[in-house]
């Protein structure tokens, strides 16, 4: 089975990524490190609500409420940033192999 191409509206176009990093966006690989564990912390912030969002038990849970799901989105994104620091889930380290190949050298 052989798709059909992809046609693009007007004035729409892809171009490639860039071979390299923003002058200004990344200057060290500390830096990038940091950033790669942010952007990870992101993406398990994001996993974890999703994951929370799903109701198993109806439409009222046992203990709940606005403190919960306050306490929930806390509690949520202090796993996130200890998890992106720990490399639990390993992104941040393939984010910051991907970048850092694109930084310049000595930058």
């Amino acid at each position: 089975m052989t798709l059909p191409p992809i046609t693009l509206p007007a004035g729409l176009a892809i171009k490639p990524a860039p071979t390299e990093l923003a002058p200004d966006a990344i200057n060290s690989p500390k830096e990038l490190k940091a950033a790669a564990q942010k952007f990870e912390a992101i993406f398990i912030r994001q996993f974890l609500s999703a994951a929370r969002a799903t109701e198993f038990g109806g439409e009222e849970p046992l203990f709940g409420g606005p403190g919960l799901e306050q306490f929930n989105a806390m509690q949520d994104e202090n796993l996130a940033e200890i998890a992106s620091q720990s490399g639990a889930f390993g992104f941040a380290k393939l984010i910051e192999a991907q970048l850092s190949a694109r930084m310049k050298p000595g930058g």
